[in-house]
């Protein structure tokens, strides 16, 4: 049976300045973020965003999930808790982060961004889709190191007691959720964005793949408590917020292929010059 090694959360002493490891999860998230998004520009030159537009993404995006992911976690899960402790709202570096206010948040960031260079707000959202899920990974390990969101008791034999929660060996949840949230998400949508795809498909395909590997890795997570935290008809939060996600993403992809066309070249609201489709790529009116 394995334990816990009860990581000390703050990472580096700088003097009296304490960095954490959940804050340079963070810092790792954002810098995958910058690289992905790099080579995605590099290596599709005719496309219309550049590394400006990209730094503004990283700045807005930053926002929305912090905002969004705090906001959420109090609603979402704790709500009365920080309702006692208003001013615990503010303590982020303790972790308490929810992916899917934190979404909500950057999407609604990226619809601004969108609006200021007058870019339709789903290829912007296809364009940063792939850049997620290894900052997605990052926070789980964060989230390990911190010994919190711990998983539900059992009998493999990689179970793992947490000492700063029972004596009971429990799931390594959030192992699990960097395997899948993480390295697997990240996989299946970047090999999916490599393609063209029509307008909207990867953002549904986006949906679609973190809510069905959030919901998977829900079943050996322990339901936190408080506000909505607790199970309802056999099903944690987790999985009620991620259910909607996955229906939106199948109307999201069932209506690009259906109505929007497949861009291998410059898309009709790029002021870039076009470049000529390769064989066995085709425009799709």
């Amino acid at each position: 049976m394995l334990v816990h090694p009860q990581f000390d959360p703050i990472a580096i002493h700088l003097g009296p300045l304490a960095i954490r490891w959940y804050g340079l999860m963070y810092l790792i998230g954002f810098a995958s973020f910058i690289l992905l998004g790099r080579y995605r520009i590099k290596h599709n030159p005719q496309g219309v965003f550049t590394r400006a537009m990209l730094d503004d993404m990283l700045f807005y995006g930053v926002l929305g999930v912090i905002l969004g992911g705090r906001l959420g976690h109090v609603l979402f899960y704790q709500f009365g808790y920080y309702l006692q402790h208003p001013l615990e709202i503010l303590a982020v570096w303790q972790g308490g982060m929810s992916f899917h206010g934190g979404f909500l948040g950057v999407i609604s960031a990226m619809a601004l961004l969108a609006r200021k260079y007058k870019l339709p707000w789903l290829a912007v959202t296809d364009f940063i889709a792939p850049l997620v899920p290894l900052g997605l990974g990052a926070g789980r390990i964060g989230n390990f190191i911190n010994a919190e969101l711990w998983g539900r008791p059992t009998d493999v034999s990689w179970g793992m007691i947490f000492p700063n929660v029972d004596n009971l060996p429990r799931h390594p949840s959030q192992l699990y959720e960097f395997a899948l949230e993480g390295l697997a998400f990240f996989a299946l949508i970047w090999i999916y964005s490599a393609n063209p795809r029509p307008v909207a498909a990867v953002s549904g395909m986006f949906l679609i793949g973190y809510g069905v590997f959030r919901s998977v890795a829900e079943f050996f997570r322990e339901p936190e408590d408080g506000f909505m935290g607790v199970m309802t008809l056999g099903i944690s939060m987790g999985q009620w917020l991620s259910l909607p996600m996955v229906v939106a993403g199948i109307i999201m992809i069932t209506w690009a292929y259906r109505t929007q066309p497949i861009l291998p070249q410059r898309p009709a609201w790029s002021d870039k010059p076009a470049k000529p489709v390769t064989a066995g790529k085709r425009n799709r009116s």
